[in-house]
């Protein structure tokens, strides 16, 4: 009888190597469709910031539209002019794109 169980027990699989695969192909898709885009993104964010000039049209990261009046780059500030003689003055990393750029660019099909 005793012979009989181990007869039906299950064999262990060779499954070891197989889950490795897996979870690496897993991470390179992930890193492939989600990381590799976004620090693509940040990249480009962080080239505009470094190229400001005064007088370009941008938009912060909470939304809204001013013009670059002041670059203070000891302090990393900005002056933004956000209407007709109303200046804010913000951090220069929540500068995130060039608004004359996003009119000219052409819709994707």
């Amino acid at each position: 009888m005793f012979l009989a169980a181990q007869e039906a027990a299950p064999q262990p699989q060779g499954g070891g190597m197989g889950f490795l695969i897996m979870m690496v192909a897993i991470f390179a898709i992930m890193w492939f469709f989600m990381i590799r885009p976004q620090q693509k993104r940040q990249k480009e964010v962080r080239n505009f910031q470094n190229q400001l000039q005064e007088g370009t049209r941008v938009i912060t990261g909470s939304g809204i539209y001013g013009t670059v009046k002041r670059i203070d780059i000891e302090t990393n500030r900005v002056q933004l002019e956000i209407a007709k003689g109303v200046v804010v003055e913000i951090d220069k990393s929540q500068l995130m794109a060039d608004t004359s750029a996003m009119s000219t660019k052409q819709p994707e099909k």
